[in-house]
């Protein structure tokens, strides 16, 4: 009831500020407006698997056009987040290609082998199975969909959370030629070639080169040819589209990206506890020492898409894709010349995906329904090197290796249809039936004398304190139901219930050694050492009360959407030091994931844009979540949701943009010239799911400004784009290890600061 009154709060006082809103002009001004002002243009978005308008869909959907995001001079995917409600997309601690993303309280922070994402990311409509290499520079780009809430009966993977649609450009039958030019703060040079045509009336080829270079926001005091937060990515994509016939059509697409930034490492936040070295001023500088290897990143996809039309009511897809990725990485955890707490990793991942979908559409009934099927494997190594830790206790270069190899086999049927009850309401109904199979691989051993052969060093095996295999299988059912209800042309009023899954698996960082004996009977057997290697699924609960409507003509567009999800078994990962000789010092450490227990997380949406006339327009989006553990069980079998937290899950989120446009003639063109300015909000968040106030990010605003002119024929585009104009000094991620290693190696990393962009681009 307590929920339910605050939900209700919500809505109230939203729309009381959306009544303010629309006084602000009068019935007269209104009026007068309506007869001159253009119309809102309207989004059309594949959600459910069919085009049809955003204002449709009985789902919560934010939506950004590759053009407005071009318009604004958004560089990659992570910038969706500052106008999505509760919403959190960063870059992960120690990478510059892996995605951390957060919807509505649910997604993952720590990117090791065998987690699900909680957030599904899809490149036209084929799944990322793991986040690295996902930080994906915009380009090609038709639009981005954020569907928040679970998804799984439309299509793909079954999301707990909610899934986030990069849909790029189809070929035209027109020869297309564009070349984009940025140049910027920090030597920042990137440029793009696009460029297609039709060799036939039925082929189309097309393909893209992107060079994305730009010096590092801060400096490597240690590693003096390294930049901290530099960035050197090229990446290419090639699309291949030929019509068969008139009902049968097939697009190849593939890419590849290559990121060979410098190793990105944290800002120290506690003086050295031996070194005594102190913290540095600027929060972009680094001290790390770590040189084995050199970061690099690699990312191949490949995809083909068969689109049969078998007649007017029933056309069958098929979606068969490949792709893998390769990332070395140095991470310092002590960001110190030191090898006190030093990290080289190895992550590689390949998955292969089918999909077959069967989409109908009647005079009454509409929907799809498919198979798929993902074949996938995800492999990490990592060293964990204490060289002080081990000159103390007499093990020069004492280091902790783990190698985790798991494999995901899983497959799926789902169904999603709607039914036409009459010209007003209509009904969905759809399910999912998933089985995921996890087989598992952890090996850890100690070593001597430092690195590990795998990096490059000579260390040697002392002892093995984990050799782990195993496997498990888990079958979810996972409902969806949906009631839209039209009153009109203008108004949608819907009701949804969605259940979400996330396959459990085996922890690769778990030290089998450190698992406790849960009877005390003196032994720990091999049933508790499986245990503690795997966590469970975890599941969710969503219900959803939205109204979407189109006002004031077509000028002002409005959705509100009241949910509340039941969140249940919540997977939270972590790491934890142990003593391994009992002499009260923390000589290793061991991954341990936990089924926490149950939370509950209500909250609001609202999202709008409104036309006011021919020069001006706004837009804004606001989240509120009060995200709230009812149980969580930790290692040591304690209830702690007194204290536990939602990490990465700000209690309110807010956006707000405003464009002035105006005719202008430019370089002898007649053009349009826009002023765009919006500003972002997050609350106060935390980076675990314990406040640790060192790391934890005070509640901030982004400034963004850009001012645009395009000529008439939309050709040509010059812009200048300030991002953070405020030089807001934000963390976005850390590491917290205090007792590992001997120098107190808390560190954090920050997001982008001020920077300002020219940019052009042109169609030839």
């Amino acid at each position: 009831m307590k929920i339910f009154l605050r939900s209700i709060s919500y809505v109230s006082a939203y729309t009381i500020a959306m009544g303010c809103f629309l006084l602000l002009a009068s019935p007269q001004e209104a009026q007068a407006q309506g007869e001159t002002a253009s119309t809102l243009d309207e989004v059309t978005v594949t959600a459910r698997r069919r085009e049809e308008s955003l204002q449709d869909v009985p789902l919560s959907i934010s939506v950004m056009s590759g053009d407005d995001l071009e318009r604004m001079g958004a560089v990659d995917i992570v910038e969706i987040g500052q106008s999505s409600p509760n919403v959190t997309l960063e870059v992960s601690r120690g990478t510059n290609t892996t995605l951390t993303a957060f919807i509505r309280g649910v997604g993952q922070q720590d990117p090791v082998a065998g987690f699900e994402a909680g957030v599904g990311l899809y490149v036209d409509d084929v799944y990322f199975n793991r986040p690295h290499a996902a930080v994906i520079d915009l380009y090609d780009v038709e639009r981005i969909e954020v569907l928040r809430g679970p998804q799984g009966t439309l299509y793909g993977r079954n999301t707990i959370g909610g899934a986030i649609k990069y849909v790029t450009r189809g070929l035209s039958d027109e020869t297309f030629r564009k070349f984009r030019l940025s140049v910027g703060s920090y030597n920042q040079i990137d440029a793009v070639i696009t460029a297609s045509t039709a060799v036939s009336d039925t082929f189309r080829v097309g393909g893209t080169l992107a060079r994305f270079t730009r010096d590092g926001y801060g400096d490597n005091l240690t590693q003096s040819d390294w930049e901290n937060y530099n960035k050197d990515v090229f990446g290419i994509r090639g699309t291949v589209e030929w019509d068969a016939s008139d009902s049968l059509m097939f697009r190849l697409s593939a890419d590849y990206t290559d990121d060979s930034s410098d190793p990105k490492a944290g800002h120290r936040l506690t003086v050295g506890n031996v070194s005594g070295a102190p913290i540095l001023n600027d929060v972009f500088d680094t001290r790390a020492g770590l040189a084995v290897p050199k970061q690099s990143v690699e990312a191949t996809g490949i995809s083909l898409l068969t689109e049969w039309t078998v007649n007017d009511n029933l056309t069958v897809k098929n979606i068969i894709a490949y792709r893998d990725d390769e990332s070395w990485s140095p991470i310092d955890f002590d960001s110190l010349a030191v090898d006190d707490l030093d990290v080289p990793v190895l992550y590689t991942n390949d998955q292969l995906s089918e999909e077959l979908q069967f989409l109908y559409t009647g005079e009454r009934w509409t929907g799809v329904a498919g198979l798929y099927f993902l074949d996938a494997n995800a492999f990490n190594e990592f060293d964990v090197v204490l060289g002080q830790l081990g000159t103390l206790i007499g093990v020069p270069g004492l280091n902790a290796n783990t190698f985790g190899d798991v494999d995901t086999d899983t497959w799926s049927v789902f169904a999603d249809f709607t039914y036409d009850v009459s010209d007003t309401v209509d009904i969905s109904i759809g399910g999912r039936y998933t089985t995921d199979e996890r087989s598992s691989q952890v090996l850890r051993r100690s070593f001597a004398g430092g690195i590990s052969p795998r990096f490059g060093g000579t260390g040697a095996v002392f002892a093995t304190t984990s050799d782990f295999n195993g496997s498990e299988e888990w079958n979810e059912f996972s409902p969806r139901v949906s009631v839209s209800w039209h009153p009109n042309a203008e108004q949608h009023l819907y009701f949804s219930y969605s259940e979400g899954f996330k396959g459990g698996s085996f922890d690769p960082r778990a030290q089998t050694t450190g698992a406790p004996d849960l009877d005390n009977d003196g032994t720990v057997t091999e049933a508790e050492i499986f245990d503690f290697m795997m966590f469970e699924p975890e599941t969710v609960k969503s219900y959803e009360v939205g109204l979407k409507s189109s006002l004031l003509d077509g000028r002002l567009t409005t959705s509100i959407a009241v949910f509340f999800a039941d969140y249940e078994d919540v997977q939270i990962p972590g790491s934890i030091g142990i003593d391994t000789d009992g002499d009260g010092i923390n000589d290793t450490f061991t991954g341990v994931t936990t089924n926490a227990g149950k939370a509950e997380l209500p909250g609001v949406e609202f999202e709008g844009r409104f036309r006011a006339n021919d020069n001006w327009s706004f837009g804004w989006a606001i989240g509120s979540l009060d995200a709230e553990y009812k149980e969580f069980i930790d290692a040591t079998n304690t209830d702690v949701s007194d204290t536990a937290v939602f990490q990465n899950t700000p209690d309110l989120t807010a956006s707000g943009n405003a464009t002035f446009e105006t005719p202008m003639s430019l370089f002898g063109k007649g053009g349009n010239f826009a002023v765009i300015t919006s500003a972002s909000f997050r609350d106060d968040a935390t980076q675990f799911e314990f406040p640790i106030p060192l790391l934890d990010q005070e509640s901030f605003t982004l400034w963004n400004l850009s001012l645009v002119w395009e000529d008439d024929d939309g050709r040509m585009r010059v812009g200048l784009h300030g991002k953070n104009l405020g030089d807001e000094e934000y963390k976005v991620a850390g590491y917290n290890f205090p007792a590992l290693g001997l120098e107190s190696n808390v560190t954090a990393f920050y997001g982008a600061p001020m920077t300002v962009t020219g940019t052009f681009s042109i169609d030839f």
